[in-house]
């Protein structure tokens, strides 16, 4: 087997189980209540919001860190610590080891995922890394198909199995990262800025915890509106500091790069709607068509596997014609496939007829659009803002996806009826329309971005 391919199945193990992991949570979720029935709801919710808060906090400066002091480094450490924490769960005795375990998963992830893409794409030309960016794009398609018909089978055999599948599978990644993957630095690149990555870091996860818990705790109170102050002082303390710093963690430049900054808000606001979309549908199936959690887990399957199976084309899509334009087509079909559950979903369980065509239709657009917002990323920064960028990026879409939970929550209470979840259907359609909107202002991009001249000079010149 080629290098190249022996590092893509190395990578994409890491980045399986990083996708994997959110989505066969969720599917686990009733029975580890029922082994904890003493735990209130709001306590078990950290189960799933430790993970998503610290993944979310620490992208940037894992991204960062990966870039100036190894790719390699960054992505086994990773794999080590999302391993370790796996089996911590899985062995957890209370519900507050098992939230801290998680959130150690979480931290592994962020280490992970940026890293991996920058290890992946020097290992292909540059007429092929189309491959590379569809691959790994696909890869979270297929994490979200196998998701909940996975997670439904090893539930059945306890829901400590959800976590206990992803140490083999790791120990295997580390074993073949190690003899195969290569070192990858830009020493030029770091300068650490600690007091920033704190700011960013803190900065961030209290706006995560703002949003993922302001329907539990209320939008209106005190802990709310004091966690989304303490998010924007932070913030503008470290744009402060960004202006100022010779080395930010985030340089001020990598914003002005329109197609960068343009992938980063279309990632926010699609994943918004995408995140909504897959928690809703659970609901429906479950609450309205009373399905049961396997069952729903497989019927929601054939939109990811769509989503998997048109990635690598929709990439080599994206580097002919621009990835703008490839993601805002993929928008406007994951949108279509909220209208027509707002026109055909009804109380009776009709599957074929009503629910799997709007599955099959968003799923193609999901296609789409991921590898767009990558390739967006991939062919405008230059390689010592690779890991940083993807970061940057990744950080944007798990704000949008806690976002979208929060406002799926909101806008459902507590359905009882089909006509119930027109209000989803509809964020849906509307989060991917602004998405594609922000795509489409991406335009053509370098099919890399060494043959980018303008992009580096953006980058590389002074911060005012």
């Amino acid at each position: 087997m080629e290098r190249k391919w022996q590092v893509l199945l190395v990578v994409v193990v890491g980045v399986f189980m990083a996708g994997l992991d959110v989505f066969i949570v969720n599917i686990a979720f009733p029975s580890i209540h029922a082994d904890f029935p003493g735990t209130s709801l709001s306590s078990l919710l950290w189960i799933l919001n430790a993970y998503t808060i610290v993944f979310a906090a620490f992208l940037v400066p894992a991204g960062r860190w990966s870039d100036g002091f190894g790719r390699r480094r960054a992505f086994l450490l990773g794999v080590s610590l999302f391993v370790a924490a796996s089996a911590a769960c899985a062995a957890a005795p209370t519900i507050p080891l098992l939230v801290g375990a998680r959130a150690i998963q979480g931290l592994g992830a962020a280490l992970l995922l940026p890293s991996s893409l920058g290890l992946l794409l020097p290992e292909f030309p540059a007429e092929q890394r189309h491959i590379a960016i569809g691959a790994w794009a696909a890869v979270g398609g297929i994490a979200a198909a196998a998701g909940p018909p996975l997670g439904g089978l090893l539930v059945e055999a306890g829901w400590r199995w959800v976590f206990i599948v992803n140490v083999p599978v790791g120990l295997a990644g580390l074993v073949a990262g190690r003899r195969v993957l290569r070192e990858i630095r830009h020493p030029e690149a770091v300068r650490p800025d600690l007091p920033g990555a704190v700011l960013l870091t803190a900065g961030v996860a209290a706006l995560t915890v703002a949003i993922v818990q302001g329907s539990a705790w209320g939008w209106s109170s005190a802990r709310i509106l004091a966690l989304f102050v303490l998010a924007a002082l932070l913030l503008l303390l470290l744009a402060r500091r960004i202006a100022r710093h010779p080395a930010p963690i985030v340089e001020p430049a990598l914003l002005r790069v329109r197609a960068f900054s343009a992938a980063t808000l279309g990632s926010l606001l699609f994943f918004a709607g995408f995140a909504g979309m897959l928690l809703a549908s659970v609901l429906f199936l479950t609450g309205i068509w009373h399905e049961p959690i396997l069952d729903a887990g497989l019927m929601i399957t054939p939109g990811p596997t769509m989503a998997a199976l048109t990635a690598i084309p929709a990439a080599r899509l994206g580097s002919r014609i621009g990835p703008g334009r490839v993601g805002a087509l993929g928008t406007v079909l994951f949108a279509l496939g909220g209208v027509w559950w707002v026109q055909h979903l009804g109380a009776s369980p009709r599957y074929a007829l009503d629910f799997l065509p709007g599955m099959l239709i968003g799923g193609i657009g999901v296609g789409l659009v991921i590898p767009s917002l990558t390739g967006a990323v991939a062919a405008t920064l230059p390689p010592a803002r690779l890991a940083t960028g993807i970061a940057v990026q990744t950080t944007g879409r798990q704000l949008g996806s806690a976002l979208g939970f929060a406002i799926l929550i909101a806008v459902l209470g507590t359905p009882h009826s089909a006509g119930d979840f027109t209000g989803a259907w509809r964020f849906m359609i509307l989060a991917s329309l602004l998405a594609g909107v922000s795509l489409s202002l991406v335009g053509r991009v370098p099919a890399r971005a060494s043959a980018a001249p303008s992009v580096d000079a953006v980058l590389d010149s002074p911060v005012s």
